[in-house]
């Protein structure tokens, strides 16, 4: 969507156009429930996570700067709600912080479709700040504001994160080569 039909319909769902609303939801729902899904993991409560998020993205539509895109802006929304719906979750064991170490490739044997199911076996903490930052895209500060902990806790537990995704794929016979 162009960033003048996105004022526009930014503009109608302000003034409770709930057709404009309606597109609005439609346009963004599956990105934000698979990024809430993500975060839960768990069905109901990412789709909790994206009735709440709306709820206030309706509700708050109109602090909206527009600096940034309005799927940004939703993402973080959806993201905090789906962080609420997890809220059992605390990440306060700081660990010595590392380096991020040789970029590492697998062979082609390798489907998307495994590594999404070892992301969802990942402890709820680790898995958490994985997709935060290696999925969604925030930087260690933002997913650290975002959950309350330090910047050195995030980093500890995407590195925790990171090293048994690197278990699992080396125990089921994935080649890892360095990429140099």
């Amino acid at each position: 969507m162009k960033r003048s039909e996105e004022k526009r319909l930014v503009k109608k769902c302000i003034r409770k156009d709930r057709l404009a609303q309606r597109m609005l939801y439609e346009q963004y729902k599956n990105a934000m429930f698979s990024t809430a899904y993500r975060i839960t993991n768990d069905f109901d409560l990412a789709h909790d996570a994206l009735q709440e998020g709306f709820i206030k993205v309706f509700n708050n539509l109109e602090k909206f700067k527009g600096t940034g895109t309005i799927g940004s802006w939703i993402k973080t929304i959806v993201v905090r709600a789906a962080l609420k719906e997890v809220s059992g979750l605390h990440l306060h064991v700081e660990v010595e912080e590392t380096s991020a170490g040789a970029a590492v490739s697998f062979d082609d044997a390798l489907t998307g479709e495994l590594l999404d199911n070892m992301m969802r076996e990942l402890p709820n903490k680790c898995r958490v700040v994985f997709n935060l930052i290696e999925v969604e895209g925030f930087s260690h500060k933002e997913a650290a504001e975002l959950l309350g902990v330090t910047v050195g806790t995030s980093k500890s537990q995407l590195h925790y994160a990171k090293n048994i995704l690197r278990e699992k794929l080396t125990s089921r016979g994935y080649e890892e080569r360095k990429r140099g």
